[in-house]
């Protein structure tokens, strides 16, 4: 990560994108795309030598620096290329404010998890089967961030009871497979508040090899701790969130819930006057 970031720092500096740091008239009175541009066309001539096909082009968080999706093996990558078109970057970008990965973040943007593809027979349901918005959490019984968000979705459940939390059992805590088997052999919320709760669990009266499976879906799609989350849209949110802005985390990954709120606000036509013929 240092040698990264050791890289990037030098790139900036020796670019001749390096402009738009300027003071005054010229790039650095105004927005940088004011001087410089890229098409999805012109990325692709200019990465011709990669095998794979510029699908959108953005400029990055990074001054200096465009964001390049390209398709390659079935996947979306985001890349980066300087002003300059010269140098191509890939790997990670950290933002040291906020600490959070901006590579991993637009990587999972571009390929969005096919919910088809994660099991939900074991899942525990928490809200209406008829709902029709449906959360997937990944969660581990001894996990206390866990603990507390499964408190924020018991209150989700009371104000929006059109949202259903589909809860996959993820043991990576010490200890916690043992407690997971015991849950998913009664298949018990109860069990899992007990769990969080601190309590001892009894021994599991079954074996569940969907355990096993559960982990290794997770690890194929990243997730690397719990909690997680992965709204309607296929896209993964990690983290404890409070109650509001865990709403509003549901609704802006909703597809369906933001057509609906984009048709409520657009304006309706006047109706149509009609004459009587005499």
């Amino acid at each position: 990560m240092q040698k990264l970031l050791i890289v990037m720092i030098v790139l900036l500096i020796t670019s001749p994108a390096a402009a738009f740091m300027s003071k005054g008239e010229g790039c650095g009175a105004g927005s940088c795309t004011d001087c410089h541009s890229l098409s999805k066309v012109e990325a692709n001539e200019v990465l011709k030598q990669i095998d794979g096909e510029v699908v959108a082009v953005a400029p990055a968080e990074v001054p200096g620096l465009w964001r390049v999706a390209m398709k390659m093996n079935g996947k979306t990558w985001p890349l980066y290329l300087d002003f300059s078109k010269s140098y191509l970057i890939s790997g990670n970008v950290i933002q040291l404010a906020s600490r959070k990965n901006l590579t991993e973040t637009h990587y999972r943007e571009l390929n969005p998890v096919d919910l088809s593809t994660i099991p939900l027979d074991d899942a525990l349901l928490l809200g209406d089967p008829q709902a029709e918005t449906r959360v997937i959490v990944f969660t581990d019984p001894h996990c206390p961030y866990c603990s507390k968000l499964h408190q924020e979705l018991k209150k989700a459940l009371k104000v929006r009871p059109d949202i259903a939390w589909l809860i996959k059992l993820m043991p990576i805590k010490k200890g916690s497979r043992e407690a997971v088997e015991t849950i998913l052999c009664e298949k018990s919320l109860e069990l899992l508040d007990a769990a969080f709760a601190g309590r001892q669990l009894p021994p599991a009266t079954c074996k569940n090899e969907s355990i096993d499976l559960t982990l290794k879906i997770a690890a194929g799609l990243g997730i690397r701790s719990t909690p997680s989350l992965i709204m309607p849209n296929g896209q993964i949110i990690p983290g404890y969130k409070k109650l509001d802005h865990l709403l509003q985390v549901v609704d802006e990954n909703t597809p369906a819930r933001k057509s609906a709120v984009k048709t409520e606000t657009e304006p309706q036509p006047a109706p149509e006057k009609k004459t009587l013929k005499k």
